[in-house]
């Protein structure tokens, strides 16, 4: 299995592909589909889609675990996280452009689950909406009473219900934007909020008194039970899985190198946030530090200024769950179980048609309906209850472990099986387009001597050989390659299932003993 971004690169080098040929290698077949967005957008929202609420409980992870120990864990996370996000980029390919999703991969790689897989990306995206819902309900009455302490006077003011009423005001125009880039701009609001936070906590670090020395552990942790019970928060903090298929849908410039360039700035940055964070955060407290570490700062218009960060941050990270949560609930509401369904074996039948329903754009009634059932169901689910910290632990357990690992490995480890249907097309376009860049080189050869240029034309059948050789290298060595990364995908979705027992097992655990 050849590499694919050398595959491309070297085409898109080549002196004169077809301009068919060129936007095929971008990503799936040319079905005259064009993304927008461009490289830094998409960045900016897949931070935004990472970097949430949770990065304040950074310090405490350190706290459980150790400095040394948390770091670890914090950096090998980013890794797993990112290579699932790698993953979702390869299977992509599988795909025509502008039509990934995880239903479109499930339907040509586990049919009989495509409604399980959406149906749980769904539910783990609507309660992390409502959990931000929750937090602005909580935080804006502390919000008012640290800019005026006789905002009490006026009842609503200091009512959970009156604020998430409020903002959802603002939430519903922007979850009713078809196009994830179209959150470009409040995605760049929420990461000015996530920078003054982080300058909010090194400020403290560099002007407040220190923990004792003998109340920070750099290699000792508090115990197996506290560091598993931590486990989550880190794991769960790079989720952002969700919006990865749609933002390669409408990203300009597609090819593995462009894509690569999104998952390392944004896993990059992230892991930097929650290490500079994690790190000053706990120093600054000790082992005292608790969840949200703005809530240890003394009360004054910084740290008010903090929560309301928090609500600007969660407030423009709700739409960013709104989008994927529509995307699969459509999904899920046309699943209709069919037998015969291709199983990607070559012995099997031919797969369905690449522009089957699952990639049929939404009608705008239809998007309509379904993101005001999604706000609607929210807003009650929010103002009902107090508090879904029990809820989201286990729908973050199933759910985040399933996105973030357990799909995009199984995924790419079934449709990238050399028997498959799907690969076996995907190889033989490989090959045309490797065979029209050797015409191309052939061609440039005897067109040099045609015009008498001997010398020219000895040195191109020299480059021709050349390419041949390497070609030949490379595939053998790109063949190795490919199946490295089939046994690394399924190794990340058998991670993913233990990173899930674990986690649950701890909630039960501290469910049980209250």
């Amino acid at each position: 299995m050849p590499n694919y971004s050398t595959i491309e690169d070297r085409a898109e080098s080549s002196a004169s592909p077809p301009d068919m040929t060129r936007s095929r290698r971008r990503g799936g077949k040319d079905t005259g589909y064009h993304g927008q967005a461009s490289m830094v957008s998409s960045i900016v929202n897949l931070v935004n889609t990472i970097i949430g609420a949770g990065t304040l409980a950074m310090p405490s992870v350190l706290s459980h675990m150790g400095i040394m120990l948390g770091v670890i864990l914090i950096i090998w996370s980013g890794m797993t996280a990112a290579f699932g996000l790698y993953l979702q980029t390869k299977c992509a390919r599988y795909l025509e452009r502008g039509t990934s999703s995880f239903f479109a991969l499930s339907q040509i790689t586990y049919p009989s689950a495509a409604v399980i897989f959406d149906m749980a990306i769904a539910i783990k995206c609507f309660g992390v909406g409502v959990s931000y819902m929750i937090i602005i309900g909580d935080l804006m009455p502390g919000v008012v009473l640290g800019f005026n302490s006789h905002a009490d006077r006026l009842p609503y003011l200091v009512d959970r219900a009156f604020w998430i009423t409020a903002f959802m005001l603002l939430v519903i125009p922007l979850s009713f934007l078809r196009r994830l880039d179209s959150l470009k701009y409040t995605s760049l609001v929420a990461l000015v909020s996530i920078g003054y936070l982080i300058i909010l906590v090194i400020y403290h670090f560099a002007t407040d008194v220190h923990a004792n020395p003998r109340d920070i552990r750099v290699i000792k942790w508090e115990g197996a039970v506290a560091t598993l019970s931590t486990v989550p928060v880190v794991v769960f903090a790079y989720t952002c899985h969700q919006n990865m298929f749609s933002i390669m849908n409408e990203i300009k410039d597609n090819r593995p190198s462009s894509m690569m360039g999104v998952i390392g700035t944004s896993i990059g940055s992230a892991a930097s946030i929650y290490i500079l964070v994690s790190i000053t955060g706990y120093l600054t407290f000790g082992n005292s530090v608790v969840g949200n570490i703005v809530s240890m700062y003394p009360t004054g218009a910084a740290s008010t200024i903090g929560k309301a960060a928090i609500v600007v941050l969660v407030l423009f990270s709700i739409p960013l769950q709104v989008h994927p949560c529509r995307a699969s609930l459509d999904a899920v509401l046309k699943w209709r179980p069919s037998s015969g369904q291709a199983s990607g074996r070559a012995n099997s039948p031919a797969p369905p048609p690449r522009s089957d329903h699952a990639s049929a754009p939404m009608s705008d009634t239809r998007f309509a309906l379904l993101t005001t059932l999604i706000l609607t169901l929210a807003y009650i689910t929010a103002l009902t209850v107090d508090s879904l910290d029990r809820m989201l632990a286990f729908v973050g357990s199933t759910g985040s472990t399933s996105i973030s690992f357990i799909l995009p490995g199984l995924f790419y480890y079934k449709i990238s099986d050399p028997d498959s249907i799907h690969h076996q097309r995907l190889l033989k376009e490989d090959d045309d387009m490797g065979d029209s860049a050797d015409e191309d080189i052939e061609d440039s050869a005897n067109l040099a001597q045609s015009t008498g240029s001997i010398r020219s034309a000895a040195s191109n059948s020299s480059g021709r050989e050349g390419w041949r050789w390497r070609r030949k290298w490379r595939w053998d060595l790109e063949h190795l390659e490919h199946g490295l990364i089939r046994r690394m995908a399924l190794a990340l979705a058998i991670y993913g299932m233990v990173v899930m027992a674990v986690c649950l097992i701890m909630n039960i655990f501290f469910a049980a003993t209250g």
